[in-house]
């Protein structure tokens, strides 16, 4: 039988391992949220200063599906989900990125608008925002195409901005032309504000 000197010792070190416990979790919560951030930055900075030519990217769905070469993003795109009922996109985006509802489609004139959005808590937001990431690297020219219906539509990229997190004016489809519109939350993991990148049908 333990003398009360033993459990005594014992209780002692309860502290110590309640502490590294919270530390652990304090250390595996911003590291489950940002690995994919840094991953994602440390391929493309690789990606960037190699001297490699890197293959044709072939999309993951010629039904519909977004690719940008520059950022090798390479995903399915989920029809016509509702931005504003976050238990509809958040399912969608865990198959890929979700084109809005009642927003156009590449085959027709408007504004075709896909977006990826964070979730509302950190176990998940990692998941749902990590497509497009590194929206922040595109700039005037860049080329993003869309796969739809077993069509391609090569778009290039006219205009990049933040926004606030309530701004919602870019959802809709006033477009004359053929018009895409690329939305993810900003910084990654968070709701504050808005990355939107806006580019234009090639001709």
């Amino acid at each position: 039988m333990a003398s009360k000197k033993d459990l005594k010792n014992k209780l002692n070190y309860l502290p110590i391992i309640f502490g590294l416990i919270l530390l652990a979790v304090g250390l595996f919560i911003p590291a489950t949220i940002y690995f994919p951030v840094a991953k994602a930055e440390v391929i493309y900075q690789l990606k960037s200063n190699s001297q490699i030519s890197f293959p044709s990217v072939e999309p993951v769905d010629r039904d519909f599906s977004i690719v940008i070469p520059k950022i090798g993003a390479n995903t399915k795109v989920i029809k016509n989900i509702d931005p504003h009922n976050p238990k509809e996109y958040q399912l969608a985006l865990t198959r890929g990125v979700a084109h809005a509802l009642n927003s156009g489609l590449p085959n027709e004139q408007g504004n075709t608008f896909i977006f990826a959005h964070s979730a509302g808590n950190w176990y998940q937001a990692n998941r749902y925002n990590a497509v497009f990431y590194l929206l922040n690297k595109l700039v005037e020219g860049d080329e993003i195409i869309v796969y739809y219906q077993n069509k391609d539509y090569h778009y290039f990229v006219t205009e990049t901005k933040l926004v606030n997190g309530s701004e919602i004016s870019y959802l809709r489809n006033t477009s004359f032309g053929h018009q895409l519109t690329l939305m993810t939350c900003w910084p990654p993991g968070t709701t504050l504000k808005r990355q939107i990148v806006i580019a234009n049908l090639s001709p």
